[in-house]
């Protein structure tokens, strides 16, 4: 894969992801429920007793814990490995 197919598909799916968690978090409280249907193999068991019979993005606007982590977890993990690395430069290099 070139370089720039590989920038290509991270924009894609940095875009997608940013879309899903706005929907998710933001705009779900102000739109109508989603028609898209929730796949049960892709969902856990403890979830799924739960989430039976709504719908793939609506799971994720009912949750009010799950979203926020799912969503934060991208730049705390971030910064978790760049402090790391920066840290080790830092003892690298004295």
């Amino acid at each position: 894969m070139s370089s720039l197919n590989a920038a290509n598909l991270t924009i894609a799916l940095t875009s997608l992801f940013f879309l899903v968690a706005s929907f998710a978090v933001l705009f779900s409280a102000f739109l109508p429920p989603s028609a898209i249907p929730v796949r049960p193999r892709i969902i856990p068991a403890a979830i799924r007793l739960t989430y039976q019979h709504h719908q793939l993005l609506d799971v994720l606007a009912q949750d009010t814990h799950y979203k926020y982590f799912v969503l934060l977890i991208i730049p705390t993990s971030s910064y978790f490995v760049i402090a790391n690395w920066v840290g080790w430069q830092y003892y690298q290099n004295s």
